[in-house]
């Protein structure tokens, strides 16, 4: 039961419910109205009319959630090819490419990294359904991904992403110029309460989330507009990167979500052209930093900048970092 409060009072009711049900994956606007039209919600005893009716303070809101969907298909193992940075008996460094989605979900059952990391190994450490898998990547974000093979590997290199011992840089091609050469984005991170699928920032409300950013190449003369950031998170949260440059006023190129199409600017035709129809967000997972699970030596993990990055990057004159800097 929800009891509704002075910051409901005067509040649409499925607005309310969104708020208030923020942490339940499957309540989406769309999933709320549902809900109230098929009189699982009551208020105060009631089936309310509609699903923009005004709740009042002190007003008691019930739901009745809808049953579970059906247990997921069982998982199968596939032999997908796999591009590994390194590999001993306890963990296993990827770099994933651009397109491939790391854990199963809705359209996603399989094709999946872990689809192929069960090919390799059922033993590895984790859930079943997860196996090993210590952090992710979006579908369309490239990189670095490390894999602990063991239980101790799994629950030593767990704890080192909860106390932040992972140190993570993004490259990242962003429309605008950032304010500082270097900088701090310090916003909470929350769920954007009109699209459940997006990310939002906020002063007030959410997950404090803090990314470090340097600048390190901007175009210019006709190729001006772009610029090449490397971000370090301090967090990780959903989207973190993306959303903090958004918030910055630096849209990452091509991203479908957070972006902005900022290619209008860009005098140079070429590289205009290249930005417009660039298939996904420019973000590159470039360096991993950590400290292997076993030994305790520190061990850094580079993903060489992919091809459609480094096209865009040389097409609008940005240099990249070198592999070793």
């Amino acid at each position: 039961m929800i009891r509704a409060d002075r910051g409901d009072a005067g509040e649409r009711l499925d607005l309310v419910l969104l708020r208030h049900l923020n942490d339940l994956p499957e309540a989406s606007r769309t999933k709320i109205q549902e809900w109230i039209r098929s009189g699982l919600v009551r208020v105060n005893g009631r089936e309310p009319g509609k699903s923009s009716e005004k709740v009042k303070a002190g007003e008691d809101i019930t739901i009745e959630l809808p049953a579970p969907s059906p247990a997921r298909p069982e998982l199968v193992a596939q032999d997908i090819p796999l591009s590994i940075l390194f590999e001993d008996s306890e963990i296993l460094v990827l770099n994933k490419p651009p397109g491939l989605v790391v854990h199963p979900a809705v359209g996603h059952r399989d094709g999946t990294l872990v689809n192929a990391l069960l090919h390799r190994s059922k033993e590895w450490a984790g859930p079943a359904d997860r196996p090993g898998l210590v952090h992710r990547l979006d579908k369309d974000t490239s990189g670095v991904l490390v894999v602990a093979k063991t239980e101790r590997a799994m629950a030593v290199l767990g704890r080192a992403m909860k106390e932040r011992f992972l140190e993570k840089e993004y490259l990242a091609a962003v429309y605008g110029k950032a304010p500082l050469r270097k900088g701090r984005i310090d916003l909470k991170i929350r769920r954007d309460p009109a699209d459940r699928k997006r990310m939002a920032v906020s002063k007030s409300e959410g997950r404090d989330s803090s990314t470090l950013y340097e600048i390190l190449s901007e175009s210019s003369g006709p190729l001006s507009g772009l610029t090449l950031l490397k971000c370090r998170l301090v967090t990780g949260r959903t989207h973190q990167i993306r959303v903090h440059l958004k918030a910055l006023h630096l849209p990452i190129v091509g991203d479908p979500t957070y972006g902005a199409p900022r290619w209008k600017g860009i005098v140079d035709e070429t590289l205009r052209e290249l930005c417009r129809t660039f298939p996904r967000q420019a973000l590159h997972a470039w360096r991993l930093t950590l400290k292997h699970p076993t030994t305790g030596e520190k061990m850094t993990f580079t993903a060489p900048v992919p091809g459609d990055v480094k096209a865009l990057l040389e097409a609008a004159g940005l240099a990249p970092p070198g592999a070793g800097a």
